[in-house]
């Protein structure tokens, strides 16, 4: 009888303690679902009144059709601080989630799986030199800094954490104004030649130009030489061995002077190609106090507008694709006190630690196959802020203003076009190239450490000057001519996209806002129209549009142009047509484009699996090589067209939403539009905002 008790009251014990047990996981997973499940529901607050938050007089943020904030504040302070809380407000997890990455410290939130990410990113010490660049800024840019973290941190307070924090369960620390600092490395990282592209590039001697063109000169369209230099249809026949390099997507701009136009003003294009994913990379926003008024988009996390316009002058950019970084073969011995040990906090795991050499002018870095190698670069060894030079053009009156800021402008290269209501239009490249005759092509010796590269002059640097008739355009392409006497790149942007922007501009006499729409949307692939030629197959007309089959086929043609059809075999070929939208039989028809090229937008969680929160599909329409560029890693960020000084017309368009909160209407609620090819209008005069207002809220003292 004992023994019979004794069993069975330890198996009721066993029982009651999985009972417990269970109980317990029930309770922790109805808590963390319903924890998530508010953090996706509540909304922000975008109307009404909060006082007390830190605004020194009433400010107003009018929110549209589309949710874009519209501030207007008596003074610069309360203007920045209201930026801040409506970036935070919208944009909260992204802006967190940059600031993680770019520091290195995403493994402190996802685990070990994102170490190597971490190691890699603290390569280059952020948040030194963003600490090194707070200390050189103004002391105005410093206040805006400080003004736009404490209106982040007021939201941070006062609306709802966004849900992917309450997933993660976690919650962001402070905005520090130096954080947004930190987060602009990370588009100054993605837009930089860097060492590991370097090496990438390494050939054998006397192959470099063969296996890296600078550019392909059947195709060249440089903007220095003017619309009338460019042959109407390519001059030569393009080798195979060109076209059949991997492509490269870049951005698109141009502008045209009131001599050119209907509207006798004159306008100006820009949609820069990056990342697609969702919440996107840019920011919508106007800002207005007394003495400032600009418009346009910025990156989550930084005050003010960094592509857009202001009452007098409209800008756009595209990458420079130059040459930034000198790499050097590390000697023998490096001084011992420049290494430093830096400290990985792993979730669930133990701390790593982790050495990186650190000298005055160069750091260390190790490339793949284990190459130890250091790097010069003037954004680690005269570490300046690019935000002066953006806030210098928010508040430019002409062109001539605007080019005196970016002769202070540090980098990532760029090409600006610029126009103002004067009715002219110009280009310049800014940013600071080094002299060096490697050019990005190879790694230099370690003797090579002693020599000095300066800095190519701002007055040596490719420009078109201001002019009512000018026609300007680049693309990420060569863009001087003969004669020029700095290489400056490695190898540019293949010139496709810029050539095709100049045939459509020369195509047209007068040009108005409805044409430089139609531009960006112009699907021709050149390249691709030349290669199927080339292999025989006829009636294409070129064009990546959704409903074209033959598309699908030329595409499934450059994958084997790239890879090699000697190589892959008869399944490797079946498979990739399989995934890309071909039937089980090869030699079937394929799969319309807006199928085979169809592109989703992913959320960050979607590398964990989760696809709750990715965006609306976008249906193929356009590749690598046309104006409307539209791949699986990079699309149109934005497309923009300003009429310039008629600031109601024209606009800017966003491929999904401006909201980063997945339960917001906002989130995705402008890639019906986005599809459609529908440029949407930026409200700008007072009448326009009080019209298109469907929120207001005030912010009180």
């Amino acid at each position: 009888m004992a023994t019979t008790c004794t069993w069975t009251c330890e198996n009721a014990l066993v029982k009651r303690a999985f009972g417990l047990l269970f109980a317990v996981v029930v309770l922790f997973v109805t808590l963390y679902a319903m924890n998530a499940l508010i953090g996706w529901r509540a909304p922000e607050k975008t109307s009404g009144t909060l006082s007390g938050l830190g605004v020194w007089q009433p400010v107003t943020i009018l929110r549209d059709a589309r949710g874009v904030p519209h501030i207007a504040a008596h003074d610069e302070h309360d203007a920045f601080f209201a930026q801040g809380f409506a970036e935070a407000s919208d944009r909260l997890f992204q802006m967190d989630l940059t600031r993680r990455y770019v520091e290195g410290r995403l493994a402190e939130i996802f685990g070990r799986a994102a170490l190597a990410s971490d190691e890699n990113a603290r390569t280059v010490p952020v948040l030194q030199l963003a600490q090194m660049q707070w200390d050189r800024l103004p002391p105005r840019a410093r206040d805006d800094l400080q003004a736009f973290a404490d209106g982040v941190n007021a939201a941070m307070r006062v609306q709802p954490l966004p849900v992917e924090f309450r997933m993660l369960l976690y919650k962001p620390q402070p905005w520090r104004p130096q954080d947004s600092l930190v987060t602009s490395f990370g588009i100054v990282l993605d837009l930089t030649d860097l060492w590991t592209d370097v090496a990438a590039r390494i050939a054998p001697p006397g192959k470099y130009d063969a296996l890296h063109p600078l550019t392909d000169p059947c195709y060249d369209a440089p903007v220095t030489e003017g619309l009338a230099r460019i042959s109407p249809s390519p001059h030569c026949r393009a080798s195979i061995a060109e076209l059949s390099a991997p492509p490269a997507a870049g951005s698109n701009e141009w502008a045209t002077g009131s001599a050119r136009n209907e509207t006798g003003r004159a306008l100006l294009a820009n949609d820069p190609h990056l990342r697609l994913g969702i919440p996107g990379i840019w920011y919508l926003v106007d800002i207005r106090f007394p003495g400032y008024h600009a418009a346009g988009v910025t990156l989550a996390g930084i005050p003010g507008v960094i592509l857009g316009h202001n009452d007098d002058v409209a800008w756009g950019a595209t990458n420079g694709t130059v040459a930034s970084v000198s790499v050097f073969d590390a000697p023998p011995h490096l001084a011992r006190g420049y290494w430093a040990t830096e400290t990985f906090h792993v979730r669930f795991g133990f701390a790593v630690k982790r050495r990186y050499y650190r000298g005055v002018r160069e750091f260390g870095a190790t490339l793949r196959g284990g190459r130890f190698v250091l790097v010069r670069w003037d954004a680690y060894d005269d570490p300046t802020s690019q935000l002066p030079t953006f806030d210098a053009l928010d508040r430019s009156h002409s062109i001539a203003g605007a080019v005196r800021a970016l002769r202070h402008y540090p980098g990532p290269t760029q090409n600006f076009v610029i126009a103002d209501t004067s009715g002219r239009v110009a280009y310049q490249l800014a940013g600071n190239i080094p002299d060096d005759p490697a050019w990005g092509r190879w790694i230099h010796p370690a003797s090579d450490l002693s020599k000095t590269y300066p800095m190519v002059p701002f007055d040596r640097l490719p420009r078109v000057l201001a002019s009512r008739n000018a026609i300007v355009w680049t693309a990420n392409n060569k863009m001087y001519g003969p004669g020029y006497p700095y290489r400056l790149s490695p190898e540019f942007a293949p010139p496709y996209r810029a050539y095709r922007i100049a045939q459509l501009l020369a195509a047209g006499s007068h040009y108005n806002v409805a044409y430089f729409q139609k531009m960006q949307l112009d699907t021709l692939s050149l390249p691709e129209l030349y290669l199927a030629r080339a292999a025989g197959l006829r009636g294409w007309s070129g064009r990546f549009t959704p409903q074209s089959r033959q598309a699908t086929r030329v595409y499934l043609m450059r994958i084997a142009a790239v890879h090699g059809t000697q190589a892959m075999s008869a399944f490797m070929i079946r498979a990739r047509a399989t995934n890309h939208g071909l039937r089980a039989n090869p030699t079937a028809m394929p799969a319309p484009w807006r199928v085979a090229g169809a592109v989703t937008p992913k959320h960050p969680f979607a590398s964990l699996g989760v696809n709750w929160f990715d965006g609306t599909t976008l249906p193929g329409d356009g590749d690598a090589f046309t104006i409307h560029v539209q791949t699986p890693g990079l699309s149109q960020s934005f497309r923009a067209v300003w009429d310039v000084g008629n600031w109601d017309a024209g606009g800017i368009s966003l491929p999904q939403g401006e909201s980063g909160r997945p339960g917001s209407p906002d989130y995705t609620d402008e890639a019906k539009a986005w599809i459609a090819g529908t440029l949407l209008p930026l409200p700008y005069s007072t009448a326009a905002v009080q019209a298109a207002a469907r929120e207001r809220l005030t912010l009180l003292p």
